[in-house]
């Protein structure tokens, strides 16, 4: 079975490498001919664990090819997905079709024999219809079946992701186009994977739901967070406590500053004002969006606390870049809203991340050094904070980053390190739904007057 892919972004180019390593021919197409052109020389433009060698082997095999020719590739394609980008439109916040919807019209022009043509992007409800009918009016005799399968790939463990899917959700019509998909995943439902089949709509409902419930998740152990540091209690224990209950689980119990990256802002938007265009009011949804936003803003405010009131000429270190580790991703990050509060405060801001520093360099502005290693970055620091949760900063020498700072205060938004054992090193330290662990006061003079009050 030939497979075509459109649209080599994050999604398309690791659903077709795995999709190669599971043993199918494909063609991946997209229309920027240098990022094609990269790809045929072994250059990778994404950052994910594992995938430049899993391209580099499937290419190798003869099992993956990249071209600018939909029409070539669409020709010889039993199954042709759809994996462009659905960016959030600038003014309305409403799903982009417009990429989905151009493929849509030239594959018509291209369909030879029977196609099920696949959306993998993420898109609205009712996106499938549109597909057909874009593909029926340009070309009247093409025999084709629409179908939906939703990808839910986790950034920084996709391929695992792909290979060992909780579920393969699948949308089709008809029977034919049914068979083609279960072909289409045999090499994973033969293993043990469950696939379930749903009609077109429920299958773009899922994706969406899915993320959306994910996020409320999020928002609402960070609001209990929130509550843990006002009453004294851990909020780390309180997630434990909740996820040994099966109902609940202990996945996406992680407090932080709040979610980022391409789809949950995106589909959570999305799927309040696909309830706002039937006249329904999603109060939870619409609530975990705002309160999302807000908190975002608010964590320059905890480094200001930290810092005694003023980050003004004050060097602060910011580790990480990335809206999650393992990436490097910087859409909705948590760090494009901490960086400019910080600098529009007077800090002088130094940052670090092992990988996202060139995209964050086209999305941020203002006087940032721009540093190559955690050294660099926290030397001389007044206070260093903590935004993404990579290993390289779980790892860290604490030690030695107590020794290169010049007031030893840590703001650690993703609660890495033990409270008792930075208040231990004589850290002033801040974290998440725990209380502060003051090992080192700005205004202590003798070692006598240090503060030692610790968390539990």
């Amino acid at each position: 079975m030939q497979i075509a892919i459109v649209g080599t972004g994050y999604v398309g180019l690791v659903s077709g490498v795995c999709f190669a390593d599971l043993g199918f021919h494909v063609t991946c197409v997209d229309k920027d001919a240098n990022k094609i052109t990269a790809l045929q020389k072994g250059a990778v433009p994404i950052y994910e664990p594992g995938l430049d060698a899993l391209i580099e082997k499937n290419v190798a095999a003869g099992r993956i090819t990249f071209t600018t020719s939909l029409s070539e590739a669409a020709g010889a394609a039993d199954i042709i997905l759809i994996a462009v980008g659905t960016p959030p439109h600038k003014t309305t916040g409403k799903a982009d079709l417009s990429y989905v919807f151009a493929a849509a019209e030239e594959i018509a022009h291209n369909v030879t024999g029977y196609k099920v043509i696949v959306t993998k992007s993420t898109v609205p409800v009712g996106t499938g219809k549109k597909i057909k009918s874009i593909i029926s009016k340009a070309n009247p005799k093409a025999q084709f079946d629409v179908a939906s399968n939703p990808e839910f790939l986790r950034e920084g463990s996709a391929i695992s992701d792909f290979m060992n899917p909780d579920r393969i959700v699948v949308g089709v019509e008809s029977d034919a186009a049914g068979r083609k998909l279960a072909e289409l995943y045999k090499p994973l439902t033969d293993k043990g994977f469950p696939l379930l089949r749903t009609e077109i709509e429920t299958s773009e409902m899922i994706k969406y739901a899915s993320n959306s419930f994910l996020a409320t998740k999020i928002a609402f152990i960070n609001e209990m967070a929130d509550i843990c540091e006002a009453v004294g209690a851990n909020v780390e224990m309180v997630a434990k406590g909740m996820g040994m209950d099966t109902r609940i689980g202990d996945k996406f119990l992680k407090p932080g500053p709040g979610y980022g990256g391409s789809c949950f802002p995106k589909d959570v938007l999305a799927l309040v004002q696909l309830a706002d265009e039937y006249g329904l009011e999603p109060g939870i949804i619409h609530n975990v969006m705002n309160e999302n936003s807000e908190r975002r803003e608010r964590m320059a405010d905890r480094v200001v606390t930290a810092c005694g009131g003023s980050v003004k000429g004050k060097r602060v270190a910011v580790l990480g870049l990335t809206f999650k580790a393992n990436t490097d991703d910087m859409r909705e990050s948590p760090s494009l809203y901490v960086i400019p509060r910080l600098l529009d405060m007077g800090a002088q801001v130094a940052t670090f991340d092992p990988e996202g520093t060139a995209n964050a360099k086209t999305m941020l502005n203002g006087p940032i050094e721009w540093c190559d290693s955690i050294a660099d970055a926290t030397k001389q620091a007044d206070a260093t904070v903590v935004v993404t949760e990579w290993d390289a900063f779980r790892m860290m020498d604490l030690e030695a980053l107590r020794n290169t700072m010049k007031t030893p205060i840590v703001v650690d938004l993703r609660n890495l390190f033990n409270p008792q054992e930075m208040a231990r090193i004589g850290f002033d330290y801040h974290s998440i739904g725990r209380a502060a662990a003051l090992g080192y006061s700005s205004k202590s003079t003798t070692d006598d007057t240090r503060l030692q009050a610790v968390a539990i």
